[in-house]
């Protein structure tokens, strides 16, 4: 019975049975009914105007000086897998929930799309996994120190003024 469901609720979603998932692209995900790719295959028939570029490869900024300026001009920043709308892990998933949960205005970066990134992120913070948490120019850690801080308090404290000041603003 569960199976038979699976099966269903899966070829409800992709237009195929769940044995044939295949067939989905990588880095692909479905948002209210549609396909949507965050990587584009590498085609020599595609125009380069349709072929996706890295705005800092040809820049005088490096993607140090991207995440010192991220963490500098953003009260709550988050590098994460996934986007906030749509988390690609579990870690991701929680740490979001818990920031959005004070109204704080998060801004984040989806490490998956850039692997220089994402190492440039471990470089500036010292810290291998991910996601990561900044307040305030200040590294907080991943979802499991957020948590913490949800449960003691100390997680509103940190950003009571944040928040009142997104309420004042808007």
């Amino acid at each position: 019975m569960a199976r038979a469901l699976s099966n269903l609720l899966l070829k409800g979603i992709t237009g195929s049975p769940a044995g044939c998932s295949n067939r989905m692209v990588p880095a692909s995900f479905i948002q209210r009914g549609m396909r949507y790719s965050t990587t584009v295959p590498n085609d020599n028939d595609t125009h380069d105007d349709f072929k996706p570029m890295d705005k800092f490869q040809d820049s005088a900024t490096s993607l140090k000086d991207v995440v010192e300026q991220d963490v500098k001009e953003n009260p709550v920043m988050i590098y994460m897998k996934g986007v906030p709308e749509f988390p690609q892990c579990g870690f991701s998933s929680l740490a979001v929930r818990v920031l959005k949960h004070y109204n704080a205005p998060l801004s984040a970066r989806n490490i998956l799309e850039n692997a220089e990134l994402k190492s440039a992120v471990k470089a500036f913070s010292h810290w291998p996994t991910f996601p990561q948490i900044f307040i305030k120019g200040e590294f907080i850690g991943g979802s499991d120190i957020i948590m913490n801080m949800h449960q003691s308090g100390e997680l509103k404290e940190k950003l009571k003024d944040i928040a009142v000041n997104q309420e004042k603003s808007a």
